[in-house]
């Protein structure tokens, strides 16, 4: 039975339950677009993306994407949000708001959402997106669905409360230890918010054509909003950016601590190369302590879409699965042809790793560059 057949049967189950609506006039998607330092965020791209798929499930003319961006020199970023689907861009724009602070965002953003009065909050499930969303769902007194992997809408009955809905918003994310997905619904406090795991969401292509209105907010602040000031800002210089990399190198469990270095030594020759490339690892490996939890690829860990993506004694377990599986070409190297990352790959290598990746490491010193679309 499909989807569509099963909602039409609980549609004709809950006949005599009354359609309500406790919206109250909320309407419209309200993301929060991250500035990462000057640049804008990759997760506020995303964000948009699905913004805009969400908003054509609710069908409303009524609705629309609407983005807020705090942060020094934030106005410049407006133009590129519209061309990423959205339709209004609430610019908040403060030389003192060079990094992320709590308390002014949390405040420019309540503004913010009083102001829209959306039906839906997204934010991104980023280090800065766990310390603001939260703190406005507390303020708010508002629920938060944290680091959501999916989202949809669809037809919704509450029983008990006799009450159904016609189209709710569904904010989906893993749980029980990452093994099975969790539906979250709450259709009555608006905005109904989340925080969405960055790298999951593709970002849509800019569209130059696009129009959209760009609105200089003024959220009120007060001195005592910034009681506190940042003296210095320290970040590592070797950052890791598994979702930028044009191909990633990943081993599991099955390498061993000692074969880490190994793939570490055909991503350095790949750089060599000029070619993007970064190491990661399946939550077993990471769970065994050989390797650092920042190269975690999964449900877990860190989701990624490389052009090239070269699984190495990883089983192929769902968890590890969703974090790549929408990677452009998988090659796996597994001694165990029963293996089931296998099913999902394009090409597979079935022989021990010590035998494969030093000959990939020689070919690529004498010149070899992956295909790279």
């Amino acid at each position: 039975m499909s989807d569509a057949e099963k909602e039409k049967k609980q549609m004709e189950r809950d006949k005599n339950i009354p359609y309500v609506d406790l919206r109250n006039g909320a309407r419209g998607i309200v993301i929060w677009a991250q500035m990462d330092g000057d640049s804008l965020a990759d997760s506020a791209l995303e964000i948009l993306g699905e913004a805009r798929r969400v908003t054509k499930k609710l069908d409303e003319d009524s609705r629309n994407v609407i983005a807020v961006i705090i942060g020094k020199n934030s106005s410049k970023h407006a133009q590129t949000l519209i061309h990423h689907g959205a339709d209004r861009v609430y610019v908040i724009e403060d030389d003192r708001l060079f990094e992320y602070m709590t308390i002014p965002f949390t405040k420019a953003m309540i503004a913010a959402i009083k102001e829209i009065n959306p039906e839906i909050a997204i934010y991104s499930a980023s280090t800065l997106g766990r310390d603001l969303a939260p703190r406005i769902a507390a303020i708010l007194n508002l629920g938060l669905s944290a680091d959501c992997t999916e989202f949809d809408v669809g037809y919704y009955a509450n029983r008990r409360k006799n009450q159904r809905f016609a189209k709710v918003f569904k904010m989906i994310r893993p749980s029980f230890g990452e093994s099975k997905l969790a539906t979250i619904i709450g259709p009555w406090s608006y905005p109904q918010s989340a925080t969405a795991r960055p790298g999951v969401f593709p970002a849509l292509s800019a569209d130059t054509s696009r129009t959209g209105e760009i609105i200089n907010f003024d959220p009120g602040w007060e001195n005592s909003d910034f009681a506190v000031q940042i003296l210095e800002t320290v970040r590592s210089v070797a950052s890791l950016e598994l979702n930028k990399a044009d191909i990633i190198i990943s081993g599991g469990f099955g390498v061993g601590k000692e074969g880490f270095s190994m793939l570490l030594e055909l991503v350095e020759a790949l750089r060599n190369n000029g070619q993007k490339a970064e190491l990661g690892s399946s939550r077993a490996a990471v769970d065994a302590g050989f390797i650092e939890y920042k190269h975690q690829i999964g449900q877990t860990g860190k989701t990624v879409r490389p052009s090239i993506y070269i699984a190495v004694g990883i089983s192929g377990a769902i968890q590890h699965i969703a974090g790549m599986k929408d990677s452009k070409t998988v090659i796996a190297v597994n001694f165990d042809p029963t293996a089931k990352i296998f099913a999902h790959s394009n090409y597979g290598i079935v022989a021990d790793y010590r035998e494969v990746i030093p000959e990939m490491i020689d070919r690529v010193n004498v010149g070899y560059m992956f295909p790279i679309d």
